[in-house]
């Protein structure tokens, strides 16, 4: 019986209606959007992706829990795996990371000043600390794990030392979100109505604006807040799933490798 939820057969826009967070699977994979009603076994096929790797990536998102076995490991063709380890670095850098400090910018001017400073210094040493953690895995992970598929003597580095000592990307940015729950002003006292904001806004005077007017713009100010928190939430859930492929899945698969080299 496989150890599974999806099979090979299933159909691939069932599987992203069903669980959506595999969007950006899908593009850390090269693969677009447009597949119709396709099985995931045609779609990996027609990209060059190994449907076995496909769907092992797969159950790690889907089931927190889920560990898989040696012998899933020792069985799936793992090409697939550095390239798209490298691509979800270049999601979080230059794209997911930029866009929510977009947001932090936002949020820090309906904040008091200091508080607002605050939270783009702890957010800028936390892009410095993932830009850090991915630095040492292209520089030293990956290029371990190729001289072993590689036969190549003069590694001396060992993949327990980077699992270790192996951070969850994710939780900073949890807490920054409860840091933004403790200082963001309710909808009540929006921006333009709070004393040493960040923004420069200011009460309107009366009868320059109509009540409507103004309850429009509450409204959109929390609805903007929502968004905002909603995207650091979803970033803060995919780097999740992101450590996890490298707990559940890289580091697995290098002791395997690690193992077979050192038997040569």
């Amino acid at each position: 019986m496989s150890e599974f939820i999806y099979s090979a057969t299933d159909n691939l826009s069932a599987l992203v209606t069903a669980q959506p967070e595999l969007l950006l699977t899908l593009s850390h994979l090269g693969i677009p959007l447009g597949f119709g009603d396709k099985t995931i076994a045609q779609v990996c096929r027609e990209h060059g992706v190994a449907t076995e790797f496909f769907l092992l990536v797969t159950q790690v998102y889907c089931d927190d829990n889920y560990a898989p076995s040696q012998a899933v490991i020792k069985s799936t063709p793992m090409g697939n795996l550095i390239p798209y380890l490298m691509s979800s670095h270049d999601y979080y850098l230059n794209r997911g990371l930029p866009h929510i400090k977009g947001h932090l910018a936002r949020i820090a001017n309906m904040l008091p000043a200091r508080a607002g400073k605050a939270i783009k210094q702890f957010f800028d040493a936390y892009v410095d600390e993932v830009r850090a953690h991915f630095a040492h895995e292209e520089n030293t992970v990956y290029p371990h794990i190729t001289r072993l598929l590689n036969h190549q003597p003069g590694d001396d580095y060992m993949i327990k030392e980077y699992l270790a000592h192996h951070d969850n990307l994710q939780d900073k940015l949890s807490d920054l979100v409860q840091i933004i729950f403790k200082y963001l002003p309710t909808s009540s006292s929006s921006p333009s109505k709070i004393d040493g904001a960040g923004g420069s806004m200011k009460t309107p005077s009366p009868g320059s604006v109509t009540a409507s007017a103004m309850v429009k713009n509450i409204t959109t100010d929390a609805d903007n807040t929502i968004d905002m928190i909603f995207d650091i939430l979803q970033l803060s859930r995919d780097l999740r799933k992101h450590s996890l492929i490298e707990e559940k899945i890289l580091g697995p698969y290098v002791k395997q490798l690690e193992k077979h080299y050192s038997a040569r």
